[in-house]
């Protein structure tokens, strides 16, 4: 185990570094295009060319950089070096108007950044939402369905997960009662630590195993996309689980199964609650109405934390870099000192965010096994 544990430790220690050295490659590239594009403005008078213009009086916007790095887009970009950007333009999904639109998203890299009556806008409150154009006022609304980058993220995410843990399954199948070799290896103590620390501990021995496949499914789907966020070259470098609305979706899952797990004891506790004086209860049920709104917070916890952990991690890390640029425009030799700190302190921030995407997974899979907890627990009768 000791030999197990020090081999992990080292493959952590050099997957930081490389993706630590990963990130500053990407980030200097991204950012140094961006200076370069400021310089260049259309000579259209265009909104587009207004933008640019904006854009190069405005000079390095590190809050801008940041915020496209973190946010969803509708193309997945790969490598931007001067004029030469690699992107993966994804599949546009619109029902407007009971009509069904289907196209690549690249069909929006021109000036006006609009198709067919449909567009994307750069800046503004609608910025990366596909809306209609300004010429086409009124009219039915627009429900987006595309593959956006988060959304194929999850996909891509998931199908690695199938694929590792069908071929763990059949491992375990073809070597019966024979010690677990390579990715079984690997998995096998993380599985069993759900198992023994999480789901038997918070559930108890004889119901946990039901909520076994929801709990190992959380866990992991959590901690794998974590650490591909943490990768910056395709397939990673999305923001999955700094994305709220997939943190929400996890949320209520957790929540759906716990309201649909509450034994009798659980709600009859919620609405009339033991140890309470009754005149916490009647006649304003103030008691019942603190427990239901407890029950509202407990998933919305579960929501923010996640969010907002992941989400400040890349904004950290993005800072430190932007920070070469920032103090460069002052004068050059700084920039280069500053660049020392910032990679330094990049590496730590990636060791660091190493360590938060595993505790995540276990603080959200953990809460989630503690709500099935309660939620079955059976009065104890003296």
């Amino acid at each position: 185990m000791r030999k197990y544990f020090q081999s992990l430790t080292r493959f952590f220690f050099r997957t930081v570094i490389l993706i630590s050295l990963f990130f500053l490659f990407h980030g200097l590239t991204s950012f140094a295009s961006a200076q370069e594009n400021v310089n260049q403005v259309p000579a259209s008078d265009s909104v587009f060319a207004k933008e640019h213009k904006e854009k190069k009086a405005e000079g390095f916007n590190a809050g801008d950089m940041i915020m496209e790095h973190v946010v969803d887009n509708h193309e997945w970009q790969i490598l931007e070096i001067g004029h030469f950007a690699l992107k993966v333009p994804l599949p546009v999904i619109i029902i407007y108007g009971g009509k069904l639109f289907t196209f690549s998203s690249s069909r929006f890299d021109n000036e006006e950044r609009s198709y067919i009556g449909f567009s994307l806008p750069e800046e503004g409150p609608d910025k990366g939402k596909i809306i209609r154009t300004a010429a086409v006022t009124g009219g039915p609304k627009v429900y987006d369905f595309s593959i956006t980058k988060t959304v194929l993220a999850i996909i891509l995410s998931a199908l690695l997960m199938l694929f590792i843990f069908i071929s763990v399954a059949r491992a375990y199948t073809r070597n019966l009662n024979k010690a677990p070799k390579g990715m079984q290896s690997l998995l096998e103590p993380l599985i069993l630590f759900i198992r023994d620390d999480i789901a038997k501990s918070s559930i108890g021995e004889k119901k946990y195993e039901k909520y076994m496949p929801y709990l190992l499914t959380i866990f992991f789907f959590i901690f794998l996309n974590n650490v591909l966020g943490l990768i910056p070259i395709f397939p990673g470098g999305a923001n999955v689980t700094g994305n709220i609305a997939v943190t929400m979706v996890m949320a209520v899952f957790t929540f759906i199964l716990t309201s649909v797990s509450g034994n009798k004891h659980y709600w009859v506790d919620i609405v009339n609650t033991p140890g309470v004086p009754w005149w916490l209860k009647l006649p304003v049920p103030l008691m019942p109405i603190v427990e239901i709104i407890g029950l509202i917070t407990k998933p919305f916890v579960l929501m923010v934390r996640l969010f907002a952990n992941i989400t400040a991690g890349h904004i950290i890390a993005l800072g430190f870099v932007s920070l070469i640029f920032i103090f460069g425009a002052m004068n050059v030799a700084l920039g280069y000192g500053v660049s020392v700190v910032s990679v330094a302190f990049m590496i730590f921030m990636n060791l660091l965010e190493l360590l938060v995407a595993f505790i995540q997974a276990y603080v959200f899979t953990l809460l989630s096994a503690l709500y099935f907890g309660l939620a079955t627990m059976e009065p104890e009768h003296h």
